[in-house]
């Protein structure tokens, strides 16, 4: 286990279990297909600066992201491939997206004209991926209407604009084939009626539909959660834990028979205990869901979580737990000894989903990256 010696709370990152996620996802989509990952929101969390230097050992297509911020980062870091915004890009942040070299993802008539005129207003040509509504149902241009608005993208794209890519987001790729099935015959469709130019690349496989129905990687792959070591759906393979979550013991109490805890007093002694504090609280980006309900490991010992956790601390019961003092390591997320606490069982306690429980990690957590400099 590592330790922090200056760190009340840290998250432990994994740089070789990433890249073994990543190559488990290009081994299922072959020597054809190439990855573009999923960067955006910090890189799920845990640190772009970092994950991009390790997915470039991947060899990528290029790296989407969600802003146009998002992706003036990866340029400020030194990232010259292509850099793919998935989601609709405010008119006020065409500048920033376009004086990047960005490609922005086009999802509606607005924003191919606001785009045009952006790029012609700075005498360039910007890369753009059209992305086709086939079900998600949160933007872009609706499979339906293609012939309205079809040929409105094929006169944009002779101009100002150069048409990189088209690409549709799956809604339920987690939960079984079908819908994917559907999806990808709608966007086969569209394109049918399109016709875009030889080299244009089409993208439509996210993390689940990457490793269960990899026929239809046809030139490019988003995964996303999978690379972080987030589970993507029953039946598929598992990733290799990312993620570790630490906290130190700050305090310990001998607690007497009905003593309460934390705010509200949800929670009393059934007789004699022995609780931990931990320096660890939904400041940090622990849920607050997870009070009476999670646990921790010390000492390689489940130790359940009791009353409400606090924005800067957290109790634990190690009543049935030897020898535990301050300064001891809990661990939240991870492996103690033979002992582990996965993601996905904290996101199923919490009532949520793995990507928020990587997301909701705050700055206040450091994330210390072990084995950047491995191949």
């Amino acid at each position: 286990m590592s330790t922090n010696p200056t760190a009340r709370a840290w998250a432990e990152i994994d740089a070789q279990s990433l890249l073994n996620n990543a190559r488990t996802v290009q081994s299922s989509i072959g020597p054809d297909a190439r990855l573009l990952p999923m960067v955006k929101a910090d890189a799920y969390g845990l640190g772009v600066t970092e994950a991009a230097q390790v997915l470039e050992r991947t060899d990528p297509w290029g790296f989407g992201v969600a802003t146009a911020e998002e992706g003036a980062q990866l340029r400020a870091l030194g990232v010259t491939r292509p850099v793919v915004v998935v989601s609709p890009v405010p008119e006020g942040s065409l500048l920033t997206a376009l004086e990047s070299e960005l490609q922005v993802g086009i999802s509606s008539l607005d924003a191919l004209r606001e785009t045009a005129d952006m790029a012609e207003s700075l005498g360039s040509r910007a890369g753009v991926h059209l992305e086709v509504d086939t079900g998600m149902g949160r933007s872009g241009l609706d499979w339906r209407a293609v012939d309205t608005w079809g040929p409105h993208v094929s006169q944009a794209t002779g101009g100002t604009l150069r048409w990189v890519g088209c690409y549709t987001h799956l809604h339920s790729a987690n939960e079984g084939p079908e819908s994917v099935h559907e999806q990808w015959r709608r966007l086969q469709g569209t394109l049918e009626r399109l016709r875009p130019p030889e080299g244009v690349v089409v993208h439509v496989l996210n993390s689940s539909a990457a490793l269960r129905l990899p026929e239809y990687a046809v030139a490019v792959v988003r995964p996303g959660i999978f690379l972080y070591g987030g589970e993507i759906g029953t039946g598929l393979v598992v990733p290799e834990p990312v993620v570790a979550l630490r906290a130190r013991v700050v305090h310990i109490k001998e607690a007497a028979p009905g003593d309460s805890v934390g705010y509200g007093a949800t929670y009393h002694a059934q007789g004699a205990e022995r609780w931990a504090t931990l320096s660890i609280g939904y400041g940090d980006g622990l849920s607050r869901a997870l009070g009476n309900r999670g646990h921790v490991l010390l000492r390689g010992v489940r130790a359940p979580i009791i009353g409400r956790i606090s924005m800067d601390v957290t109790v634990v019961n190690i009543t049935g737990v030897p020898d535990v003092g301050r300064g001891d390591i809990a661990t939240l997320i991870g492996t103690d000894g033979d002992a582990r606490i996965t993601l996905d069982e904290v996101a199923g306690l919490a009532g949520t989903i793995s990507y928020e429980v990587l997301t909701g990690l705050t700055p206040r957590i450091p994330r210390i990256w072990k084995g950047l400099d491995g191949s």
